[in-house]
């Protein structure tokens, strides 16, 4: 771990070398119910410059948990270290991966035993750091038709049941492509329909659903009951309708997060996928501090 940053060295250089320690500390002093979680690829350019000290980071803001993405299944190498080197950080972080986003979309192709054999790398790599869910996290634009969502069940059921024999969750994450109306059939509600509600939970992308799908999160998790256990929490710019950060925006995650049923929720991650105001850490800072002082006490 030569090459990697002093704390103090990676905050003076991301502009943030006293922000956590002005945040006021009323705002990390509540008890919820769930772990305030982070999607790392939120902060993905300072993950690829210092994972180590990103976490760190994110951790001393109040993020107690994160979703992962980009694991190399072929190498067991989560963030250029090999998943039980990656444990050892989280343990000494304090730090906990709930749940990853894996590259099945780039197997949709091959043959089910090659894509197994990616589901079987990645179960030893979530096992190793401790998570408890493998989430299909997209479908690349090449496979967003009518017939490829119905070959998209096949795989998710058959991916569950991998991943449920082997003692963990696993989710399917939607995006906007998922509502797009293919002549009067949608994506999404082939998957609901079609896969098996003990194999394939859902990861629902709020964001997504307000910008995309004609029903409210409420009405779906209402329809699908104990499947969405985990959520996307993420604003939408009220011009544009990019993303933004929490609180800059149109969703009234007040009004949403007091109301929505939670029975089945397990986890959720704070997640801005771009359009940061100044960047990406500086987004995660102000993100946690409108979270925790608006909106953690409904979760």
């Amino acid at each position: 771990m030569d090459q990697i940053y002093t704390r103090r060295k990676f905050l003076k250089q991301t502009g943030l070398a006293t922000t956590a320690s002005m945040l006021p500390l009323s705002i990390f002093s509540s008890s919820p119910k769930f772990k305030m979680g982070l999607q790392l690829f939120t902060i993905r350019d300072a993950m690829a410059k210092d994972p180590i000290e990103s976490i760190k980071y994110a951790r001393s803001l109040g993020y107690e948990d994160g979703e992962i993405y980009g694991y190399d299944g072929d190498n067991d190498l989560y963030y250029g270290m090999k998943s039980k080197e990656f444990k050892s950080v989280l343990e000494d972080l304090d730090f906990t991966i709930s749940s990853g986003h894996y590259d099945f979309s780039s197997r949709f192709n091959l043959p089910n035993e090659e894509l197994l054999r990616y589901v079987d790398q990645c179960i030893e790599g979530a096992k190793t750091i401790g998570s408890d869910y493998i989430t299909w996290p997209w479908l690349a634009p090449q496979y967003r038709t009518l017939e490829n969502f119905k070959i998209l069940v096949d795989k998710l059921n058959t991916i569950g049941a991998r991943v449920t024999e082997a003692g963990l969750g696993f989710a399917y994450h939607n995006h906007d492509f998922e509502f797009t109306d293919h002549d009067g059939e949608i994506g999404y509600d082939i998957i609901l329909a079609d896969t098996d509600p003990d194999l394939v939970k859902l990861q629902m992308d709020i964001y997504w659903v307000e910008h995309s799908s004609k029903k409210s999160p409420a009405e779906l998790i209402a329809e699908n009951p104990g499947r969405y256990v985990m959520w996307h929490i993420k604003d939408m710019d009220k011009v544009t309708r990019d993303y933004t950060e929490m609180g800059n925006g149109s969703i009234d995650y007040v009004g949403m997060l007091s109301n929505l049923d939670k029975d089945a929720l397990q986890y959720y991650y704070i997640e801005q996928g771009g359009n940061f105001a100044q960047n990406s850490m500086q987004s995660i800072t102000d993100s946690a501090t409108y979270f925790k002082k608006n909106l953690q006490q409904y979760l």
